[in-house]
C-alpha cells in the first residue's frame, strides 16, 4: 500500500442519511450541544497537530495493513469462508485448521476493521482510487465470512466444532466473559458506518447491518433470546451510531439492552463493571478500557433517551474519577493486575499501568461530559488526556508503541508483554496500536463545538474550520504555535451568521487549576493571566463555566488575538497519593513534563532534590518538534549512589542542572530511566 494515508475517527454526528428513501437528511444525536466533525477543519500542515496527524497517515494506517496482511488477520476471514463454502472439509481435523493454534485472541477480527475505519477517512480527506479498490477487495474477504444469518465472527467460523478457546461451544454462551463477540460487533459497526459516510458505499454498512440485526435477534431478555451483555464494551456506542446513521431505533433499543441488564446477568464482578446495574454505580472500577467505553455509551445512549439516572451516574462516576483516580497525564487505570482502576488516590508510578487504549476512551468521556453540560472543565481533562496521556502511546514518527503508559521507568522494571521498556513497532494484543491508527487524526472533531448562536472554541491549533451557526455558514481560521506558546490568532473568512457569540476557552492551566477537582494543585505562587483582543483593542467579555464570550456581529476580516501566559508551573498531588508525597510535578501549558537518564548523565535522576527556588529555561530539544525545561536542582548522593560514589554510605550534595522533555516524547532513546513526579525532600528521594 502506499504510504499516502490519513485517518480520522467520526463521533456520533448529527448527520445521517435516509436509508430507505436515499435522501440526505438531519438526525439529532441527542446531545444539546453539536460537535463541528472532522471534516470540516483542516488542520494546518507542519504544525503540532499536523505533523501527527501526517505520521498516522504515512506511516501508522500502512504499517496496520501490513500487519493484518503478515499477521493472518485476513486470512482469518479466508478460512472461514472456505468453510462456509466446504462445510465439514477434511482440513477441520488438522492442526492447521486449530483456531487456537494461529489466532492469538478472540478479538483479532477487529484490527482489519479499525484499520478500514482509519482508511475510510483516508478516502475522504485524501481521494485514492487504489486505496479504495483495496478496501473493497479486503470487504470481499470480509463479506464472504459471514454466516447465512449475519453472524460473523471468525474465531468459531473456521472450526465451528473446536472454535478458539475463548469462544465456548455456542454462539453468546461465554460472551459474558471472553468471546468478544459483541465488541467485534462494536469495531465492525463503527468502521462500517465510517465506510459508508466517507464513500457513499453501503458495501460494509450492509455486512454489519447484518451482524448487529442477527445480535438483535439472538442477544436479549425475552424467551430464546441469550440474555448476556459485553464482556468488553464498545457495541453500546457503536450501536447508537448506528442508530443514528440508519434512524431505526432497534439498534438504539439493543445499546440501551446491553447497559441496563449490566449487572443482572451469569457475570457479576468488579472487573467488567458487572458487579451492579449501571446506574448503581458510584466508583470507577475494574479493566480501565471497558470503563471508559461504558461510560461513553452511556452518555450517548442518554442523550438520545433522556435517561436522567444514566446522566446522573456517570456525573458521579466522573467525578469518582477526576478526583482521586486520574493521573497528572491525563491517563486511567493504575493496576497492571486486570489492566485496571485501583482504589482511591492510588496512583502509583513505576507500576503504573495507563494503558493507551484507556486515554482514548477517556478523551471519549470527557467529549461526551461537555457536549451533555458545556462546561469548559471537561475540554480542559480531554486537552490533558490527548497532549500526554494518548500521543505518549505513540512514536513522533508513528512507527512505534506504548500498550502501557507509566509515569516512571528505572530501565528495569518491564512493562511490555515480551519484558522491554522500549517503545514496540506492534503487539500481539494490538488494540492499542490500532486503536490510535484510527484516532489520532480524529483530532480535528474535537476543535469546536456549536449550540444555536454560540461557536465554542474548544481546542488550539493551526487550521481552518467551515461551521455552521443556526444553519448559517462560519469560516474561521486559527493560527498558533501552541502547545508550544500561548498566542492564538482566530480570523473571521467568512460569516453569513451575522452576530453570534464566540466561545472561547480559557484553559482551567490559565486560571491557576491544573485539573477541575483537589487532586492536583499548583505549588508556586505564579499568577498567570490572559488576554483577548478584537481587532487589536483589548476586550473584557463575559466568563461563563470557563469559556470567555463574545457577542458582536462578526466581519469578514475580523481578528481576535489571545494571550496566554505560559510559565514553566510545579504541580503537587493530594496528600493522599501516597507515591507524590514529597514531590512535585513539572508543566507548562497543556504538556507535563519528564526526567530521561539521557539527558542527565552527570548524576541519577532517581537522587536528587527540586529546590523551591530553580529558575527555569524553556530550550529547543534534540527531539525534533520538541522543547524542554532546564532548571537547577540539588544532585544528591544517597548510600554510594549517584555523585561521589567514593563515598559510599554517605549523603553528599552537589549543584547541578537537570533538563526535562515533554512527556509524550519520552523513549526515543532507547530504554533508560525516567521521572515524572520529582523529590523535593530527603525522605522522597532515592526511595528507588
Amino acid at each position: 500500500m502506499k504510504r499516502l494515508f490519513s485517518v480520522t475517527l467520526l463521533a456520533l454526528t448529527v448527520i445521517a442519511v435516509g436509508m430507505a428513501k436515499g435522501k440526505t437528511e438531519t438526525r439529532s444525536n441527542g446531545y444539546p450541544i453539536s460537535q463541528v466533525p472532522f471534516t470540516a477543519v483542516k488542520i494546518a500542515p507542519q504544525s503540532f497537530w499536523g505533523d501527527r496527524i501526517k505520521a498516522a497517515r504515512e506511516v501508522t494506517i500502512p504499517l496496520a495493513f501490513s500487519k493484518c496482511e503478515s499477521e493472518h488477520r485476513y486470512k482469518n476471514f479466508e478460512m472461514a469462508a472456505y468453510t462456509l463454502q466446504h462445510p465439514g472439509h477434511t482440513g477441520l481435523q488438522t492442526k492447521e485448521w486449530d483456531v487456537s493454534k494461529f489466532m492469538g485472541f478472540s478479538f483479532d477480527d477487529t484490527d482489519v476493521y479499525k484499520t478500514i475505519e482509519g482508511a475510510s477517512y483516508v478516502l475522504q480527506t485524501y481521494p485514492d482510487d487504489k486505496l479504495k479498490v483495496y478496501i473493497d477487495s479486503v470487504l470481499d474477504v470480509v463479506g464472504a465470512a459471514q454466516e447465512s444469518d449475519g453472524y460473523l465472527y471468525t474465531a468459531r467460523t473456521i472450526n465451528p466444532e473446536h472454535p478458539h478457546q475463548w469462544a465456548g461451544k455456542k454462539r453468546w454462551e461465554v460472551e459474558d466473559f471472553l468471546s468478544h463477540e459483541l465488541y467485534n460487533l462494536g469495531h465492525m459497526v463503527d468502521a462500517a458506518c465510517a465506510h459508508y459516510q466517507a464513500t457513499g458505499s453501503d458495501k460494509f454498512l450492509n455486512i454489519a447491518r447484518r451482524y448487529a440485526d442477527c445480535v438483535i435477534r439472538e442477544v436479549g431478555p425475552n424467551a430464546g433470546q441469550a440474555c448476556v451483555v459485553p464482556g468488553h464494551q464498545i457495541a453500546e456506542m457503536a450501536l447508537a451510531r448506528l442508530y443514528v446513521l440508519t434512524g431505526e431505533r432497534k439498534y438504539l433499543d439493543e445499546a440501551k439492552f446491553l447497559l441496563d441488564y449490566r449487572g443482572k446477568t451469569g457475570r457479576k464482578d468488579i472487573y467488567s463493571q458487572s458487579d451492579k446495574p449501571v446506574v448503581d454505580q458510584t466508583e470507577a472500577w475494574g479493566h480501565a478500557v471497558r470503563a471508559g467505553y461504558m461510560y461513553a455509551g452511556m452518555a450517548d445512549v442518554a442523550a438520545l433517551t433522556g435517561d436522567s439516572a444514566y446522566i446522573k451516574a456517570i456525573d458521579t462516576l466522573y467525578e469518582n474519577i477526576i478526583s482521586k483516580k486520574y493521573y497528572i497525564t491525563g491517563g486511567v487505570g493504575a493496576r497492571h493486575q486486570g489492566e485496571a482502576f485501583g482504589a482511591d488516590y492510588e496512583l502509583p508510578n513505576l507500576t503504573s499501568y495507563n494503558e493507551t487504549c484507556a486515554a482514548i476512551s477517556m478523551v471519549y468521556l470527557f467529549h461526551r461530559m461537555f457536549l451533555l453540560h458545556g462546561d469548559a472543565k471537561y475540554i480542559d481533562c480531554m486537552e490533558r488526556t490527548l497532549y500526554n496521556g494518548v500521543i505518549s502511546g505513540m512514536s513522533v514518527d508513528g512507527g512505534r508503541f506504548f500498550y502501557p503508559n507509566p509515569l516512571s521507568s528505572d530501565g528495569k522494571y518491564a512493562f511490555n508483554a515480551d519484558n522491554t521498556v522500549e517503545r514496540q513497532p506492534w503487539f500481539g494484543c494490538a488494540c492499542c496500536p490500532s486503536n490510535l491508527c484510527r484516532f489520532i487524526p480524529s483530532f480535528p472533531g474535537y476543535m469546536y463545538a456549536v449550540k444555536d448562536r454560540r461557536l465554542y472554541v474548544n481546542l488550539f491549533a493551526g487550521n481552518t474550520a467551515t461551521m455552521q451557526v443556526e444553519g448559517k455558514e462560519v469560516v474561521l481560521e486559527q493560527q498558533t504555535n501552541y502547545p508550544w506558546d500561548g498566542d492564538i490568532a482566530l480570523r473571521i473568512v467568512k460569516n453569513q451568521a451575522k452576530a453570534f457569540d464566540l466561545a472561547i476557552r480559557i484553559p482551567g492551566w490559565v486560571m491557576n487549576k491544573p485539573v477541575p477537582s483537589d487532586l492536583y494543585r499548583f505549588e508556586d505562587d505564579i499568577l498567570s493571566g490572559y488576554k483577548v483582543m478584537v481587532n487589536g483593542q483589548e476586550v473584557q467579555g463575559e466568563l461563563v463555566d470557563g469559556y470567555m464570550l463574545i457577542n458582536r456581529s462578526w466581519k469578514k476580516g475580523d481578528i481576535v488575538s489571545i494571550h496566554f501566559d505560559m510559565p514553566v508551573r510545579r504541580v503537587k498531588a493530594n496528600h493522599h497519593v501516597a507515591d507524590d508525597r514529597g514531590r512535585v510535578a513539572i508543566e507548562r501549558g497543556p504538556l507535563v513534563y519528564c526526567a530521561e537518564g539521557v539527558d542527565n548523565r552527570q548524576f541519577s535522576i532517581f537522587n536528587f532534590l527540586v529546590s523551591r527556588r530553580s529558575a527555569f529555561k524553556v530550550v529547543d530539544h534534540v527531539i525534533n518538534g520538541t522543547r524542554g525545561v532546564n532548571f537547577n536542582v540539588k544532585a544528591i548522593e544517597v548510600s554510594g549512589q549517584a555523585l561521589d560514589s567514593h563515598r559510599d554510605g554517605s549523603v553528599s550534595v552537589e549543584n547541578a542542572t537537570l533538563t526535562m522533555i515533554p512527556y509524550y516524547a519520552w523513549n526515543h532513546r532507547g530504554p533508560g530511566l525516567m521521572e515524572v513526579w520529582m523529590a523535593q525532600t530527603i525522605a522522597a528521594a532515592g526511595n528507588y
